[in-house]
């Protein structure tokens, strides 16, 4: 018989996840460690501003482990900690299902998701009304696994860049994160595959990211090592 699959959303403040999992006691302590590194984050820039608007990389000598997490993953990227925030949230909160012991353990926060899983997990590109938005998805056979997506055009976050979507593939979320933010952030001009280039270049110089996929302008370009690509059906 199939193993069942479990899956609940959840919603903490600005905090937007869907849980997946094999275990309902598993689901239960990711939303406890969401909930959790939130608040000591929250603490953390009540005392700590800087961390908070910076767009820029920030050492956290002594901190909360999230704000440490943040801001390693922000250095390795060359952009600000909150860059990684919804990946860092993912990244703990698989871990505490795994405590628990999970077997499919995946958390996607606001489009950044991390996934440890004995079996495929499926992930759909979302990018604003862009053609291939919702038509097109990587399935997951490898982990652990963090996957990001910055856009230029269609994310509430801030955003230098002009690409409709990059996306990441790391060892883990935080990381994936901050990623697709610094690549995101170079892919712009008039000159689309000189972008995408710029694009690839700049994430395969990032230690520990995989691979990653950028759609600007009507043009594709991946490089590194991509999830096979999958046709999503509504």
């Amino acid at each position: 018989m199939k193993p069942r699959t479990l899956r609940r959303v959840f919603n903490y403040k600005e905090t937007r996840c869907t849980i997946t999992s094999d275990s309902e006691t598993a689901i239960e302590a990711a939303i406890s460690s969401i909930k959790y590194h939130r608040t000591q984050l929250e603490e953390y820039i009540r005392n700590h501003p800087k961390f908070f608007c910076s767009l820029l990389p920030i050492e956290v000598s002594e901190g909360p482990s999230v704000a440490k997490l943040m801001a390693e993953a922000a250095e390795k990227a060359n952009v600000g900690p909150m860059a990684a925030v919804a990946g860092v949230l993912a990244d703990l909160a698989v871990e505490a299902m795994i405590s628990k012991g999970a077997k499919v353990a995946v958390v996607e926060d606001g489009g950044e998701a991390y996934a440890i899983s004995k079996r495929p997990v499926d992930v759909v590109l979302v990018a604003g009304d862009a053609p291939l938005s919702r038509h097109l998805g990587f399935r997951l056979e490898r982990f652990p696994i963090g996957v990001a997506t910055s856009s230029g055009l269609f994310s509430h976050a801030l955003s230098f860049g002009e690409a409709e979507a990059v996306t990441i593939f790391a060892e883990n979320a935080g990381l994936a994160d901050a990623a697709a933010t610094a690549v995101c952030n170079v892919v712009r001009g008039d000159d689309r595959r000189k972008a995408i280039e710029r694009g690839i270049t700049k994430a395969l110089s990032i230690k520990g990211v995989k691979g990653v996929f950028i759609l600007y302008g009507g043009l594709v370009g991946k490089a590194g090592q991509v999830p096979k690509i999958i046709k999503v059906k509504n």
